[in-house]
């Protein structure tokens, strides 16, 4: 699809923009262009000489390299089985886990998103750049990072694009209680949240002054086109003005284990994050390492080492149920969340690096972006997508596969 310039499609002039982001400069025009098909990308690499953007934050280095070659649908034949690992937040702090989990990819053959927290290209001493809608100047309800860890995120996060991962966003502030939670935005506080996103990315330079690392190597105004919210929280208000940005799925509502749907009236793909069996559980829970935490230590990681490793076995064994359930029945692809955290030992953690290996070997199963996921979907057959979504949890053709389409 092509593109609409963002700020246009939003209605925000330059001084509008000004307002909203005291000491900022204005963002460069960018002309519009056609999104490559990732089907015909294959592991072309990137352009050597890139064409900077803007303050030189960000470039335009050509088509993203080490993108799949994933099989269409066949009628009388098992749709693949599709896999996202999603990462809200993305920052890169002392604990080193982007850089972990780029290493875990690469040795599977993975593709990942990541949602980038804006914020994490701002420095802590440049807070006030940030006028979060409903919120005080320079507030957030997560940390700023440090100025080195801001620093590794930019360099880790251009790496991760460049092996074929996604950039999405997960907007700035991460505001879910109180009267400004992003559950009470309007359409028009998503707008301004995303244009400063946006400028946080597009405009490191201009605010850390750093010059010795290299240029993001992606134009963001073409590579943003998904999101989570902050606590899945939101989505309604955000919907319409992900529609007039031309995004094309968003994954912060909550489901089950089907194949998915536009959201009505648009052309965004409804991705959520479903519900998953919960060993030890007598319920599902959703496929976060969160929700993991709070089914087994609360809201708060726990001090008792002693559980860890049961906890662990939980975590792993949901996973792995969610795949098998889907693997053996409707095929619906499987949506992951995680952070780059520690918590109850960083137990999560390793239950997500075993379940990646896992899946990866398993048959015709295929670890993707949720921008590869999209661009498989709208390249279906629509009819075929249908008889999918016919398919229930744990449900599968009457005839098995071979019937499949002749329904």
């Amino acid at each position: 699809m092509i593109r609409t310039n963002r700020r246009t499609a939003l209605g925000l002039t330059g001084s509008a923009l000004m307002a909203a982001m005291t000491g900022c400069t204005a963002a460069s025009s960018l002309g519009d262009e056609a999104e490559p098909d990732a089907s015909k990308a294959g592991s072309k690499q990137a352009k050597s000489t890139p064409k900077l953007i803007g303050d030189g934050s960000t470039s335009d280095t050509g088509p993203q390299p080490h993108q799949p070659t994933l099989p269409d649908l066949r009628p009388g034949q098992a749709p693949p089985q599709f896999v996202v690992f999603s990462w809200d937040g993305g920052g890169e702090t002392d604990a080193h886990l982007l850089t972990r989990f780029r290493k875990v990819a690469q040795d599977v053959g993975a593709s990942m998103t990541i949602f980038l927290s804006g914020l994490y290209t701002l420095r802590g001493a440049d807070a006030s750049r940030y006028r979060p809608p409903r919120n005080g100047v320079g507030r957030s309800d997560i940390p700023f990072l440090s100025d080195e860890s801001v620093r590794r995120t930019i360099e880790g996060v251009g790496a991760a694009w460049l092996e074929g991962h996604e950039i999405g966003t997960h907007y700035n502030g991460h505001f879910c209680v109180g009267s400004g939670s992003v559950g009470n935005w309007s359409s028009a506080d998503w707008a301004q949240e995303i244009d400063q996103a946006m400028w946080m990315v597009e405009h490191w330079r201009t605010t850390t002054g750093w010059t010795d690392i290299p240029s993001l190597p992606f134009d963001y105004s073409k590579e943003l086109m998904g999101s989570r919210t902050p606590c899945l929280l939101g989505s309604k208000t955000l919907i319409p003005t992900a529609a007039k940005l031309g995004w094309r799925y968003d994954s912060s509502t909550t489901g089950r284990q089907v194949w998915p749907t536009l959201f009505e009236g648009t052309q965004v793909w409804d991705l959520p994050m479903p519900q998953i069996p919960f060993p030890g559980h007598s319920f599902e829970v959703l496929a976060m390492d969160y929700n993991y935490m709070a089914n087994q230590s609360g809201p708060q990681p726990s001090k008792d080492a002693s559980k860890y490793p049961a906890w662990k076995d939980q975590a792993l064994g949901a996973l792995m149920a969610a795949h098998e359930r889907a693997h053996t029945s409707n095929r619906a692809p499987l949506i992951i969340g995680n952070h780059f955290e520690q918590w109850n030992g960083g137990i999560y953690m390793d239950a997500v690096e075993e379940a990646m290996r896992s899946m990866a070997a398993a048959s015709e199963t295929h670890l993707v972006s949720f921008k590869q996921l999209v661009q498989w979907l709208d390249r279906q057959d629509p009819i075929l997508l249908q008889h999918l979504r016919g398919y229930d949890v744990g449900v599968s053709p009457e005839g098995g596969w071979a019937s499949f389409g002749a329904e």
